[in-house]
């Protein structure tokens, strides 16, 4: 099986602008943001998307959103407010599928969103 384009930007093998990184995420900008920060936090390990998590899977999920509170506090969009998004298959949005969160933040967001 061919690698993903989030598997390739984990190797290394296309190089990525990392925000943070650590056993288990990467961290990078959003090459098309739709708000003043965006951000993608990756998973190193593939998964298609939340729907094919596993147990195993619970504390990286976990981290996921600890590492989004961190960078938006380090950030200075915290206490204005973010979004953390995950989109599953194609009819929500989801155009690479290996499992990724969307932290949005320094604009104000409304709800429901589109």
């Amino acid at each position: 099986m061919e690698k993903c384009l989030f598997c390739k930007f984990i190797s290394g093998e296309i190089p990525v602008k990392k925000v943070f990184e650590d056993k288990h995420l990467i961290v990078i900008e959003d090459i098309a943001p739709v708000a003043p920060v965006h951000l993608l936090i990756i998973p190193k390990k593939h998964t298609v998307n939340s729907l094919d998590l596993s147990p195993d899977d619970t504390a990286v999920v976990g981290h996921v959103f600890q590492v989004a509170a961190r960078l938006a506090r380090e950030l200075g969009v915290a206490d204005h407010g973010f979004r953390v998004v995950n989109n599953n298959n194609a009819g929500a949005g989801q155009s690479v599928f290996h499992l990724h969160f969307h932290l949005l933040a320094g604009r104000d967001f409304h709800w429901p969103p589109g």
